[in-house]
């Protein structure tokens, strides 16, 4: 029998590599369509739900606090896997941050996701709560640090990368592997996902590592030390491939 999951967040950038994992797994994926169901719409919301009858969620989409709560508590009461994805960005704090660290954000952006993640924990005890940091892929669209580097080359004439900033990052493909993992072997609990995390490699080292294996001849990569921040997530149960494994540094 086919495991029927919903994953939202299907027009962004990682949601569709997690589709592509799970349907690789055979896992039937199912998307939201917020024209049809609007997730302000809470009533709208949980008919649709129980009309579905999902064997597994995982909530990627950018969408209010209290729809991820709504969301957690249809996989609660159900006793369904369910995925939540966060971000490293709830601490602005000087790291390596650790799953229990505390969450010390003050951007709308860090407070929206602390709210989501919290609205996740009262809703449901059992789910998976996945902190992330900068994602790469070689051909995704949106938050992509290969991206967001090719568009730094071609505004500004090169690439700025502080030697002082130690990123959380992970490519894509990996995260979505670990993401699937959890729904299919539940783990509840904060998990921190950051190929990073053990190398430690600097913004500068990471760039010249994409340069290289991306094929990025015409980067200027210019070395400076005016951002200084050690991001990454550290403490995570889950075993992700490092850096240096798919770097050529």
């Amino acid at each position: 029998m086919r495991v029927k999951l919903l994953l939202t967040g299907l027009r962004g950038s990682l949601a569709p590599r997690v589709a592509e994992a799970a349907a690789a797994a055979g896992m039937e994926v199912n998307g939201w369509n917020r024209e049809r169901v609007p997730p302000e719409d809470q009533a709208a919301c949980r008919a649709w739900l129980d009309a579905q009858d999902f064997d597994a969620i995982a909530h990627l989409a950018m969408g209010s606090a209290e729809w991820s709560g709504l969301l957690a508590a249809h996989a609660a009461a159900r006793g369904l896997p369910f995925v939540f994805t966060s971000t490293v960005m709830v601490f602005d704090a000087p790291g390596p941050h650790a799953p229990d660290s505390e969450r010390t954000d003050s951007t709308d952006y860090g407070r929206y996701k602390i709210a989501c993640e919290d609205a996740v924990r009262v809703a449901n005890p059992e789910a998976a709560i996945v902190r992330i940091g900068w994602q790469i892929d070689g051909q995704r669209p949106g938050n992509n640090m290969l991206r967001a580097l090719d568009e730094w080359q071609a505004k500004e004439g090169r690439v700025a990368a502080s030697r002082a900033w130690v990123p959380a990052c992970s490519f894509m493909t990996d995260t979505a592997q670990a993401l699937l993992g959890l729904l299919q072997q539940p783990r509840p609990g904060i998990h921190h996902l950051d190929s990073n995390a053990a190398d430690g490699l600097s913004f500068d080292r990471v760039a010249q590592g994409l340069k290289k294996r991306f094929g990025r001849e015409a980067w200027r990569i210019e070395v400076h030390e005016e951002y200084r921040h050690d991001q990454r997530l550290v403490g995570g149960t889950i075993v992700m491939p490092t850096l240096s494994e798919r770097l050529p540094l």
